[in-house]
């Protein structure tokens, strides 16, 4: 049948606006070179950058991966986790006196401003860091998307209530994963990140003491770990004392972390319960993950790394939304 000129005319108009809709939402969608015009040579000065603070400090790496971690669970990835302020997402709890890092994203952004002012994002400056701080501590590596911008707001309530925490359940870890897009593979793959870095004595104490209401501790720690750790972190001690996430493997990103659960020596409640499991429907398949990681550690970084880009891409601002910050603590109209 032969189309009229009207409608012709219509069909091309609508093929227009289908392109136009395509071609917009391609471009709002993040890339690997979405900076390779605007900003040849940000990969580079990035990485030396992460290099020198973690040379300067060792801890530094898993300080700065979880920076990332806490800013895309909370209103995405959206650098809303850099904001100063009373009300910033600094202090919520689960990161009051224990988000760090700060002033190397400081440092990292004043690095990057000079070799081009105005283009990247700190939303990205804290992708780019944490990929780099996994390789940097013997870990995989993986093509960090890019094309954030920055969020105009913190949100101290979505801190609070949105990330997960050292005592959680393992269904409400799960259930928080689950809220942003991730799912329980994505739990105890991301999880694995605790193979480095240290935790305060207030994250793992109500394991030592009183544990759930007993006068006992907690019996799937393992009881050398608790004795130790009941000397360091006495009742009434000092809750910032720290010490390693990953028992003897502090620093270097393997897959020694999931050993350690094996025998009951994951420090946190919310580390050991991959394993030694709860009451959740999901543990027999967070327990068959664990071992799948001892066993391969090729594995491990693969998930991990898949699990990191998916993350990675939590609600990102693209487009016109929000901006690219000059200072990364403050919003530009202040």
């Amino acid at each position: 049948m032969k189309m009229s000129r009207g409608t012709s005319v219509r069909s091309r108009s609508l093929l227009r606006v289908v392109l136009l809709i395509w071609f917009v939402g391609v471009k709002s969608q993040l890339t690997t070179d979405f900076y390779s015009t605007s900003c040849p040579g940000l990969l580079n000065i990035v990485r030396k950058e992460v290099q020198n603070a973690i040379k300067a400090e060792t801890r530094m790496a898993a300080s700065l991966l979880r920076l990332h971690f806490h800013d895309c669970f909370v209103n995405g990835c959206d650098g809303s986790v850099l904001l100063d302020g009373s009300d910033g997402e600094k202090f919520a709890f689960p990161n009051l006196n224990s988000a760090r890092g700060f002033e190397v994203v400081d440092a990292i952004k004043t690095a990057v401003e000079s070799l081009c002012s105005g283009a990247v994002s700190c939303a990205d400056i804290l992708a780019m860091t944490a990929r780099d701080s996994v390789l940097l501590s013997g870990g995989p590596t993986w093509k960090v998307l890019l094309g954030r911008r920055d969020g105009l707001v913190a949100n101290q309530t979505g801190a609070n209530t949105g990330l997960p925490g050292p005592v959680d359940s393992l269904d409400t870890i799960i259930s928080k994963f689950a809220a942003v897009g991730l799912n329980v593979a994505d739990v105890v793959a991301l999880s694995g990140s605790h193979t480095i870095g240290l935790a305060r004595c207030a994250t793992f104490s109500n394991r030592l003491f009183n544990f759930s209401g007993t006068t006992g501790t907690d019996p799937t720690l393992e009881t050398t770990m608790t004795l130790d750790l009941q000397t360091l972190c006495p009742v009434n001690g000092d809750g910032n004392k720290t010490t390693s996430l990953d028992r003897n493997s502090t620093d270097l990103f393997d897959n020694h972390y999931f050993k350690n659960l094996l025998v009951n020596k994951g420090l946190l409640s919310s580390d050991q319960v991959l394993y030694s499991g709860d009451n959740s429907t999901a543990s027999p398949t967070t327990k068959s993950l664990v071992q799948s990681y001892v066993s391969n550690s090729g594995l491990f970084f693969t998930d991990f790394a898949n699990s990191m880009i998916k993350m990675g891409n939590i609600s990102p601002l693209t487009g016109s939304k929000g901006e690219i910050r000059k200072n990364c603590r403050v919003v530009n109209s202040s």
